[in-house]
């Protein structure tokens, strides 16, 4: 299980974020201001931190500055106002790992969350099961078989890959993690382990 720290100064926010998360079987903490935000990601270890940018006392991008400074192996997600592409632009400047911008829908969040956790490389999906192995098998196939199918998985990412794939699938998947992708599938072809390398390279820039 992830553990994921959510900060926002909006109950409603917090609570269907939570919701949504849990449902992907993250443990999810949560926090209203971005001063008591910033002291948990400090003090406990988190998979994921995602925070909104304005917030009173303390705004969001000092929050992701801070913990950029202090544990920046912890991916960041920003949450944004409804056309605020400049503070986005900041954040990702900033070292945010992805940004949302409200109002945004539960595959919105979802996507967003994975993409970011799959840009760690000590994500502890190592000993999860492979739950749908054929699908896995069928996208990769897919994409190693059919230019177009590659192109869409590079630029589009996770909203390239069917709805029903796990966390830990999607994540090795975007992340190029050929190594747990081999041990549950077995060897892969040259194809496809040209399409995973492909997406490390797009991850890492």
């Amino acid at each position: 299980m992830l553990n994921a720290l959510v900060i926002d100064d909006e109950h409603i926010v917090l609570d269907s974020i939570a919701s949504i998360l849990r449902g992907e079987n993250f443990s999810v903490d949560l926090s209203r201001d971005g001063r008591q935000g910033l002291d948990r990601a400090l003090r406990r270890n988190y998979d994921v931190v995602l925070t909104d940018i304005r917030m009173p006392e303390m705004d969001g991008l000092h929050v992701l500055k801070r913990i950029k400074q202090t544990k920046p192996h912890v991916p960041v997600v920003v949450i944004t106002g409804y056309g605020s592409v400049d503070s986005a632009v900041d954040a990702m400047k900033s070292g945010a790992a992805n940004y949302l911008e409200k109002p945004f829908t539960p595959r919105q969040i979802i996507d967003a969350v994975v993409q970011a956790v799959g840009l760690r490389k000590d994500h502890p999906f190592c000993a999860d099961p492979i739950v749908h192995p054929y699908e896995v098998e069928r996208v990769l196939t897919q994409a190693a078989n059919d230019h177009e199918k590659a192109r869409s998985l590079l630029q589009d990412g996770s909203k390239a890959l069917p709805e029903r794939l796990t966390t830990a699938e999607r994540c090795a998947i975007l992340s190029g993690d050929i190594a747990w992708l081999e041990q549950r599938l077995g060897t892969l072809t040259g194809e496809e382990r040209s399409v995973l390398e492909s997406r490390l390279s797009a991850e890492i820039w």
